[in-house]
């Protein structure tokens, strides 16, 4: 018999959810299972598996040690020695820089260095976060970017702060803005609402049957065939601003997906080895974050990214975008 105590990062789950994650590789029959027939009590009694859990409660597996370790989860231990570069932090959340050509998580059964890692470890070295102590949670990001996008990432610490991210993202109550350079020359702010699907060859693109996508562009700067946009992220659909741009007959520089070889080599040789796309800015209009509550944070493009956008517009990029940053 396995006694589980509930804690903080695990009250309010519904009790079959919780067991899912703990009991990483069993199906869910085998969960529903050992439920019905009262191999899995909480506080002794038989329980449902929509009951919500509660701290303090006890939930008692009798369970053989060797069914217990086949299916429980595994503890993920980091080969990365490399920590997070950290833009805000307090005792609920994170905001991590993400560098180009790093992924928001590994996404593959071979080890990549992943921003999701460094922060586990950063918080684990911490001792804010212990994997052999925690039952389900695990601390998370509540966006995504992709590997070529640099930018902003939010991190939770704890369950209760990943619900209410979760939820403020969902509610459009933090507000997400890029920055990106575009090959046209773009006169006016203009939205594009539509909806996106995944092709075979990962390429979004619209159609009736996609996920609906808003985005809202803001012109900074217009110059010598180029636009310098700042765009407000309303949905977060994968590749939403990139495919956004390419429904409308404009491209972002350096995109080797969405864009023009052509236009690319002309940056690839001036050192932009990525499309430019950066998310330089979140403000937050949740009130469950008293400290939070109205704060922008603000992180500038790289230095090769700003050399270029200075280059082609003549302006103070970092100034412009503090300036502009809400619209």
């Amino acid at each position: 018999m396995r006694e589980i105590i509930v804690n903080e990062n695990d009250e309010g789950r519904r009790l079959d959810r919780f067991l899912k994650i703990y009991f990483e590789k069993a199906p869910l029959s085998f969960i529903y299972k050992n439920l019905r027939k009262k191999n899995i009590v909480v506080n002794g009694k038989k329980a449902k598996p929509e009951d919500i859990l509660s701290k303090g409660d006890t939930i008692k597996l009798f369970l053989a040690e060797e069914t217990i370790n086949k299916f429980k989860k595994d503890i993920k231990k980091s080969k990365n020695s490399k920590l997070p570069d950290i833009l805000y932090e307090d005792e609920n959340i994170i905001l991590v820089k993400k560098p180009i050509n790093m992924l928001t998580h590994n996404d593959s059964s071979k080890y990549q260095d992943n921003a999701l890692d460094r922060m586990v470890d950063y918080l684990i070295a911490k001792g804010e976060y212990s994997p052999r102590l925690e039952k389900s949670f695990r601390p998370a990001f509540v966006n995504r970017l992709d590997r070529n996008t640099s930018g902003i990432l939010i991190g939770a610490k704890n369950l209760k702060s990943l619900q209410i991210l979760n939820d403020a993202i969902k509610s459009r109550r933090i507000k997400k803005y890029y920055v990106t350079i575009v090959c046209g020359d773009v006169k006016k702010d203009f939205d594009v609402d539509i909806n996106l699907v995944k092709t075979k060859n990962n390429v979004m693109k619209k159609s009736s049957e996609g996920k609906k996508s808003i985005t809202k562009f803001h012109v900074l700067k217009n110059k010598n065939g180029y636009s310098l946009l700042s765009v407000n992220l309303i949905t977060g659909r994968t590749h939403q601003i990139r495919a956004s741009l390419k429904e409308n007959d404009l491209f972002i520089i350096g995109d080797r997906k969405y864009g023009e070889e052509k236009v690319n080599k002309i940056f690839r040789a001036k050192g932009l080895d990525s499309q430019f796309l950066h998310n330089y800015s979140l403000v937050f209009e949740c009130d469950e974050f008293e400290n939070l509550k109205g704060k922008k944070f603000v992180y500038l493009p790289g230095e090769k990214m700003t050399n270029i956008a200075e280059e082609i517009f003549d302006v103070n990029l970092g100034e412009l975008l503090n300036e502009k940053n809400n619209f």
